[in-house]
C-alpha cells in the first residue's frame, strides 16, 4: 500500500510496517528498550513472499544494524550455524513447514523464532510441534507468531482469493491499531470482501482483553481523533484510467520501462509482472542492461515523481547545473590556494582559508550522492523520452485527454490507427478502447477501427470484454465521469520533443495545469466529505464496533472523515495514486483544520500493458 499525505508521518502505514518488522527481528521485543545494548547476532530466513515484503522496507545496512548477519532464502541450501539463533518469516504452506521440520531435525540453528505471514492451520501447527518434539529440539523453538500480510493474489478459487484479501486488510488495521468504518459498492467482489472483513474484525473484538486491537498498536492507533474509513472498490468501477497514456514521471516510468521482474520474465519468455521500485534500461539491446532503484531516499524522485514529465526534465537539468556550480566552487578554491599539486607551500596557505575549504569539502559526500541521483534520473528520463519519441506517446496522450474532456482531437482516430509510425499495436488498442468507453462512437466507426487493428494482427479480444462491460453497466455513465488525468492539454510535449540533448522545455514554467479528479477520487471525496453523489447512494456501511451489523447500510457517522484507506480489487495504478495525492494537497489544513491522510492499496499495481493482457484473457473467455 502507498500512503498519500502532505508530509511523512511516523503514523503512516509504511512506518508502522517497518516498526513491526524491526520488532520481529529483535525477537519481538520493543526496539526502544534496547537502543543502547549490543544487538544479538542472528540469521534471517525468508521465503519468496517474505523477501517481497522485506525488500522495499528495510535495506541490508539496516538489517546489519539490527544484528542480522545473514539473510537467507528458505528454499536454498543453507549451512548449519548451530550457535546462532534464526528468525523465520515465511508463509505457512506445506512445503515451508516441511523445510522447517528438516531444519529442526538437523539442528541447523541454536534457537528458532517462527513468524508466519499467513494464518497457520491447526494441522500445520501440530505438524511443526510434532517435529520439535520428535527431534528433541522443543526448547530451541522460542516463539511462534502469526502474521497476516498477503502481498499478491495467487489463489484460483474465488473464495480463497476473497479470504486472502480479507486477511491482508485485517493485518493492515491490526498494524495501524485501529478499527475502521467500512464502505463498499453492492453486487461485486468489493461487497464480499467488506462483509467478510466486518465479520472477521467483529469476531476478533469479542475478546475485549486479548484481541489484536489491544496493546501497543491499539494505543498508537487511539491517538487519532477519528477512526479511518476503509473504501473498497472493484476495478470494474473504472477501466478507462488504467488504459490511459499518462504524462507524470512515476506513471510513465511504470508504463514504458521494464522492471526487474519484467526483465527476468522477458528472458524466460513469460508474461510481464510488476516489481518494486526497480527499473531496467537497455534490456532489449546488445549492451549490458542497467538497473536503477527509485527509493524513498531519492530526493529527486520523491519531489518529482508526481510531476508532469516536461517539468521533471527541467528540474533534472536545474539540479545538474546547481551541482556543476558547487563542483566548480571546490575546484576554484583548491586552485586559488595552490592545492592542485598539494605542495608544502600550498598546504601552508591552508591556515588562512581553512574554514572556507573545510566548508566546501565537507559537502563532498552530499555532492557525490547528488551527482549519483542526477546521473540516475538523466539516464531514466532520457530512456523515457526516447520511448515517447519512438511511439509518439504525446499524440496519444493529448488525443485521449481531449476525448475524455469531450473535445475534438486534432487527428481522427482512424488516422492515428492507420499511421504505422505512430505507436505500437497496444497503444492503438488502448486509444480505441478509451474512445469507446468515454466518447460518442458509432457502431460503424468502432467496427472499422477494430477491423483495421485485426488486419495488423492485433489481438482485439479486450474490446469484446469492454463492450460487454459497458452494456452491463448498472447506470449510464455521467458526462463528466471521465475527465482525463488531471491537466488541460496545450501541446505540452511538442517543445520537449524538438530539443536535442537538452531537457529544458521552453515555457514550461508558464504551463497552466488544470486539475481534474478521476472517478475513484470523486467517490473518495464524496464519502469523506459526506457529499451527495448518485454513484454512492447504494454503498454499504459496516461498523465492526457495533454489537449488531447495520442492515440498512446507512452511515451512522455523519461527520466528515480526515483519514481513509482506499483498496482496489483487480489492480491499482500510479495515476490514481497521484490523483489522490493531488486531491489531498488541494485540501486546506492548519489551525483548526486537520490535514487529510489517504492510504492507497490494491491487489496489484498494474501498468496499461498488463491490464490490457488481463482484458484480452477475459475477452477470450466470452
Amino acid at each position: 500500500m502507498q500512503n498519500v499525505e502532505a508530509s511523512t508521518s511516523s503514523s503512516s502505514l509504511r512506518c508502522r510496517q517497518i516498526a513491526r518488522l524491526k520488532q520481529m527481528i529483535n525477537f519481538n521485543q520493543p526496539i526502544s528498550n534496547v537502543l543502547t545494548a549490543e544487538p544479538v547476532w542472528k540469521v534471517l530466513v525468508l521465503d519468496k513472499t517474505g523477501q517481497t515484503i522485506f525488500s522495499p522496507l528495510l535495506t541490508v545496512k539496516e538489517l546489519r544494524e539490527l544484528g542480522v548477519t545473514l539473510h537467507l532464502c528458505l528454499q536454498s541450501e543453507r549451512e548449519a550455524l548451530s550457535d546462532v539463533p534464526a528468525i523465520y518469516f515465511v508463509m505457512p504452506n506445506e512445503n515451508n513447514i516441511g523445510i522447517i521440520s528438516h531444519d529442526l531435525a538437523n539442528g541447523t540453528y541454536e534457537n528458532y523464532y517462527f513468524n508466519f505471514i499467513g494464518s497457520i492451520p491447526r494441522p500445520k501447527l501440530e505438524e511443526l510441534a510434532s517435529s520439535a518434539v520428535k527431534f528433541d529440539c522443543l526448547p530451541q523453538v522460542q516463539k511462534v507468531r502469526v502474521r497476516i500480510n498477503r502481498p499478491d493474489m495467487t489463489e484460483d478459487s474465488m473464495n480463497q482469493t476473497i479470504d486472502s484479501i480479507v486477511d491482508g486488510l485485517f493485518s493492515v488495521f491490526v498494524t495501524l491499531g485501529t478499527v475502521p468504518i467500512i464502505r463498499s459498492p453492492r453486487g461485486n467482489a468489493a461487497e464480499l470482501v467488506a462483509e467478510k472483513l466486518d465479520k472477521k474484525i467483529r469476531d476478533n473484538l469479542r475478546d475485549a482483553r486479548n484481541n489484536l486491537f489491544t496493546g501497543d498498536n491499539a494505543r498508537i492507533g487511539q491517538l487519532s481523533f477519528q477512526r479511518p474509513v476503509l473504501l473498497i472498490f472493484d476495478r470494474s468501477m473504472d477501466i478507462a484510467t488504467p488504459l490511459h497514456h499518462t504524462w507524470t514521471y512515476q506513471a510513465l516510468v511504470h508504463d514504458v520501462l521494464l522492471t526487474i521482474t519484467q526483465y527476468l520474465l522477458l528472458l524466460a519468455h513469460l508474461l510481464q509482472n510488476f516489481d518494486l521500485n526497480r527499473v531496467i534500461i537497455g534490456a532489449e539491446s546488445s549492451r549490458k542492461p542497467k538497473e536503477y532503484d527509485l527509493t524513498v531516499n531519492d530526493k529527486i524522485w520523491m519531489s518529482q515523481k508526481g510531476s508532469p514529465f516536461p517539468v521533471v526534465a527541467e528540474a533534472v537539468q536545474e539540479e545538474l547545473e546547481a551541482y556543476r556550480a558547487s563542483e566548480d566552487e571546490i575546484v576554484r578554491l583548491k586552485h586559488a590556494m595552490g592545492l592542485d599539486n598539494e605542495s608544502d607551500e600550498a598546504i601552508s596557505l591552508l591556515n588562512d582559508t581553512n574554514a572556507k575549504l573545510t566548508s566546501a569539502v565537507s559537502s563532498l559526500p552530499e555532492l557525490l550522492e547528488k551527482k549519483r541521483l542526477i546521473d540516475l534520473h538523466m539516464n531514466v528520463a532520457t530512456e523515457v523520452l526516447e520511448v515517447i519519441k519512438t511511439r509518439k506517446l504525446d499524440a496519444y496522450f493529448e488525443t485521449e485527454e481531449k476525448l475524455m474532456n469531450k473535445q475534438m482531437p486534432e487527428r481522427s482516430l482512424i488516422d492515428i490507427i492507420n499511421d504505422d509510425k505512430c505507436g505500437s499495436l497496444d497503444d492503438k488498442l488502448r486509444l480505441l478502447a478509451i474512445h469507446y468507453i468515454c466518447g460518442e462512437m458509432s457502431d460503424n466507426e468502432f467496427i472499422s477501427c477494430k477491423t483495421i487493428l485485426e488486419s495488423m494482427e492485433c489481438d482485439t479480444s479486450a474490446l469484446k470484454y469492454i463492450k460487454r462491460w459497458k452494456s452491463f453497466a448498472k447506470t449510464p455513465m455521467p458526462q463528466d465521469q471521465y475527465t482525463g488525468g488531471g491537466i488541460k492539454t496545450i501541446n505540452m510535449f511538442s517543445k520537449l520533443l524538438t530539443t536535442s540533448s537538452q531537457f529544458v522545455m521552453e515555457g514550461v514554467k508558464n504551463l497552466v495545469i488544470k486539475k481534474h479528479n478521476l472517478p475513484l477520487t470523486k467517490i473518495v471525496d464524496a464519502i469523506m466529505e459526506m457529499k451527495s453523489l448518485p454513484e454512492i447512494e447504494d454503498y454499504r456501511y459496516f461498523d465492526p464496533k457495533l454489537l449488531r451489523p447495520v442492515n440498512d447500510g446507512m452511515p451512522r457517522n455523519r461527520s466528515p472523515s480526515n483519514e481513509a484507506v482506499i483498496f482496489v480489487i483487480g489492480g491499482g495504478t500510479y495515476v490514481e495514486y497521484q490523483n489522490l495525492s493531488d486531491y489531498i494537497k488541494s485540501k486546506p489544513s492548519g489551525g483548526q483544520v486537520l490535514a487529510k491522510k489517504i492510504t492507497y492499496g490494491c491487489t496489484e499495481l498494474i501498468n496499461a500493458s498488463q491490464f490490457l493482457q488481463q482484458l484480452n484473457l477475459l475477452g477470450k473467455e466470452i
